[in-house]
């Protein structure tokens, strides 16, 4: 009803006076207070409970560099949610609230591509000097257009705990530093627009990011996957020895076997991290 009418207007407004012209100019925007103090804390409560109950598992890298640990690239535990699953009613509220505020800022941005988005990433840094180096979200083409976190944490002192996220936007002379506040939600393009880092974390630091993909740039990636997908297959079976044909049809079925399960697990290292 008339609430609900109010919270419409109250986004719309948001949206038009502050994120969009922020994201123009700068690249980047942040609203505080979106939730308040009591649903912010009920997101905060799941987000923990999962914590607590060992839902979170050490993020992904897109590939390995020998020699370098993944944890001094990236330092966090995250879980995907959909925000259907028991316990994530606050998560799904959230969720709902950004997918509205995110269609009104693509309307008036003229982005009709943006009509999809990745599940949520539930991330904590266990505070031990935990961070992510820097890194730019979709530095080629794979579809996420706009990169959204919000985060949980109460009494945050960014000289103590540190935990910054700091932006170095391209082609810019200033870096913005965004610490990590409860109730506040940070929007910025995915692409190199704005490569960013998270400060090693000196205290439990959690968020929730989810990306809003550009569904043309999305479907084109994911062809590109298909065919590299495709070509990796025909090699193997082309570099199969001929004496298979026949008699050994079965290795063959194991070798192609064998080759899609490569793939299904270079297919989680790659898309699950860029791609959910």
């Amino acid at each position: 009803g008339c609430h609900g009418h109010l919270h419409r207007l109250r986004l719309h407004r948001l949206a038009l006076e502050r994120l969009i012209p922020a994201l123009l100019s700068h690249g980047f925007c942040y609203v505080d207070g979106l939730l308040g103090d009591l649903a912010g804390s009920a997101v905060l409560d799941q987000v923990v409970e999962m914590h607590r109950s060992g839902q979170l598992q050490d993020g992904r890298l897109a590939g390995s560099i020998p020699g370098v640990s993944r944890k001094s690239i990236r330092g966090d535990q995250i879980a995907w949610v959909s925000g259907s699953e028991r316990g994530c009613e606050a998560i799904s509220f959230l969720l709902n609230l950004i997918d509205r505020l995110i269609s009104v800022c693509a309307s008036r941005l003229g982005d009709k591509a943006i009509r999809e988005r990745s599940k949520a990433m539930v991330a904590c840094y266990p505070g031990n000097g935990a961070g992510y180096v820097k890194h730019v979200d979709n530095p080629n083409h794979d579809g996420r257009r706009l990169t959204c976190i919000y985060y949980l944490n109460k009494n945050w002192n960014p000289k103590e705990h540190g935990g910054v996220l700091r932006i170095f936007p391209e082609g810019k002379l200033y870096v913005a530093d965004i610490k990590p506040l409860f109730d506040r939600l940070l929007i910025f393009w995915s692409d190199r627009r704005n490569p960013h880092e998270v400060q090693p974390s000196y205290s439990t630091r959690y968020a929730i990011t989810v990306w809003y993909f550009d569904s043309e740039e999305r479907a084109q990636a994911k062809k590109r996957f298909r065919d590299l997908t495709a070509v990796t297959k025909f090699r193997a079976m082309a570099s199969a020895p001929c004496r298979y044909h026949g008699a050994h049809k079965n290795n063959i079925f194991k070798i192609r076997t064998k080759h899609v399960d490569g793939q299904k697990q270079y297919k989680g290292s790659v898309w699950q991290f860029k791609m959910r």
